[in-house]
């Protein structure tokens, strides 16, 4: 371990910045500072550890909020004195609700594509992070907090009611109703993994074990677990 702590160059304050980083989207979640102890700590743990600069004392990401981050990978740059943490996120990163503590712009160029690796990842990942923000802080004029202090049946019926409309809009075949409705289903069911703590991303990671591989023989290693 000892091996470890010499390749990393601390401040003269005994701190090295960590930025942490989403291990399947690579978009940035947050930065904050490790000092020896608490870098020991998350490789140890396996979960985020950080030192806080105003309390003098190691702390937990996630500790109270239940939002852990999971380490896959901790990388340093070419100084040896800035690391790179890749994470999986379980729930958000930010207090305030929102993904990543880098949800407010700044500035940006006209034509750059958003941190998303497509535009599709990009909307829904905007959307969730909008729900969430409702959930976290309730409004009462928003829909989806009305959702969320009515309970989970209440989220769960609308499942069903969406997934009824895009059944007989299909069956209607009205392109724009299909469209509508399609973008129903996906909304509620955005506030339903928001309700259990779950994310798009462990969708894309669903979706991504299983690109590439038959439909039947899923469903036939399915048959056999059962």
């Amino acid at each position: 371990m000892d091996d470890i702590i010499k390749q990393v160059k601390f401040d003269k304050t005994g701190l090295v910045p960590a930025i942490i980083q989403d291990h399947r989207t690579y978009m940035v979640l947050m930065m904050a500072y490790m000092n020896a102890d608490s870098l020991m700590t998350t490789i140890n743990t396996g979960i985020t550890h950080f030192f806080s600069r105003s309390r003098r004392k190691l702390w937990q990401k996630g500790e109270t909020s239940g939002n852990i981050q999971m380490v896959k990978k901790i990388l340093y740059d070419c100084d040896g004195d800035t690391l790179l943490v890749q994470v999986e996120q379980v729930g958000v990163a930010c207090h305030t609700g929102n993904r990543s503590c880098f949800h407010r712009g700044l500035y940006e160029k006209d034509g750059v594509p958003d941190i998303d690796k497509s535009p599709l990842s990009g909307i829904v990942n905007k959307v969730f992070d909008v729900i969430l923000e409702r959930k976290n802080n309730p409004d009462n004029s928003s829909y989806v907090s009305s959702l969320y202090s009515s309970g989970v049946d209440k989220i769960l019926k609308k499942i069903p009611e969406e997934a009824g409309e895009l059944l007989i809009s299909s069956k209607n075949n009205n392109r724009s109703e299909i469209i509508c409705e399609a973008a129903d289903l996906w909304f509620h069911t955005l506030v339903l993994l928001g309700y259990h703590g779950l994310t798009p991303q462990d969708v894309y990671k669903e979706l991504e074990d299983r690109f590439g591989v038959s439909g039947f023989e899923k469903k036939k290693k399915e048959g056999k677990k059962k």
